[in-house]
């Protein structure tokens, strides 16, 4: 098995500028997939002349945003400055949504600085045409170890609604069997209990999700070298439940393009930007390499390898530092 993992990019500017040459994108450039399915621009989601350029007359029933928590470009912002410029792209989104339409924001709370940013910015939210539907919880299967505090495992997924946006029922279940019955109720004449009355033998999932895992190195679509990577999993229950086959679908931060990869799957049609050159060109890389071999991402490789794998002097630079050896 290879193993040639990738330190976080944003962490090292040695790594991040030896690979900056190998980017398709400068800052400003757009790409378009060959196959007419989907667009991915290297620009800054507020910058309005470059997302209508990206954009065109494409409307979106269902826009899913990660953004940096309280970090802006990669520098650290206070909640106020954070909550402005998400302002700023949350009326762009709006403006692009159709009437009917559903909008997930992953949102991080800091637990050690009163929870920022997250309730300055549902109170932002408040005065915008997006109505609040759910506050979800994904748990993590492994948390930042403490032994003076309870351990953070969760993960803040905000759902707000425009009009009266599709919500498809029946890509809702989890794979976790019901066990336990009760809830009982007379159904023409006859006692029943839950599982009886049931579309499907699976608990349904709530805002709670307890069944999605969340990346690690050992898991196949790991995409070394990025972080906070969504899993595609937890994509693929929004792009199903939220979005019809053929849909579009916004996205302003693709980082390692999970919600891009989950379109793919899932017959949607997805429109992302990153204002990094380096994420941009993760993205189409693991996009290909879906469509070349249905794996999802590198897991213990990396999108960079062969261009590694010639560069000397990079590799001698890992070797040094991180005891990385290719």
């Amino acid at each position: 098995m290879v193993n040639f993992p990738l330190p976080r990019l944003d962490k090292d500017p040695t790594i991040y500028k030896s690979l900056l040459k190998y980017c398709r994108l400068q800052p400003g450039e757009i790409w378009s997939d060959p196959l007419a399915k989907h667009r991915i621009g290297c620009i800054e989601c507020t910058d309005k002349d470059s997302v209508a350029k990206l954009i065109g007359d494409a409307r979106f029933s269902l826009a899913v945003h990660d953004p940096p928590y309280n970090i802006i470009a990669f520098k650290m912002q206070d909640s106020n400055s954070f909550v402005d410029w998400c302002r700023e792209w949350i009326t762009i989104t709006d403006y692009y949504m159709l009437k009917d339409s559903s909008l997930y924001i992953w949102l991080g709370a800091d637990q050690k600085k009163h929870f920022e940013p997250f309730a300055e910015f549902i109170i932002m939210m408040k005065d915008t045409d997006f109505k609040s539907r759910s506050f979800i919880t994904m748990r993590n299967q492994r948390g930042y170890g403490t032994q003076k505090n309870w351990m953070s495992i969760r993960q803040e997924l905000l759902y707000y609604i425009k009009g009266n946006p599709k919500f498809n029922t029946s890509n809702v279940y989890t794979n976790i069997s019901k066990v336990v019955k009760g809830y009982y109720k007379e159904i023409n004449g006859k006692v029943t209990e839950n599982i009886e009355r049931s579309r499907s033998d699976k608990i349904r999932a709530g805002n709670v999700w307890i069944d999605i895992q969340q990346v690690f190195h050992l898991k196949e679509e790991n995409v070394n070298g990025c972080f906070a990577q969504k899993p595609v999993a937890a994509l693929d229950r929004i792009v199903k439940v939220s979005s019809g086959e053929g849909d579009y679908v916004l996205d302003f931060f693709s980082h390692s393009g999970t919600t891009l990869i989950s379109c793919e799957k899932n017959n949607r049609n997805c429109y992302t930007v990153d204002i990094d050159p380096i994420y941009c060109e993760i993205s189409i890389r693991r996009l290909e390499r879906y469509r070349q071999t249905g794996l999802l991402g590198w897991q213990n490789s990396n999108p960079f390898e062969n261009e590694i794998k010639a560069d000397k002097r990079l590799q001698k630079y890992l070797n040094e530092k991180y005891n990385i050896k290719y």
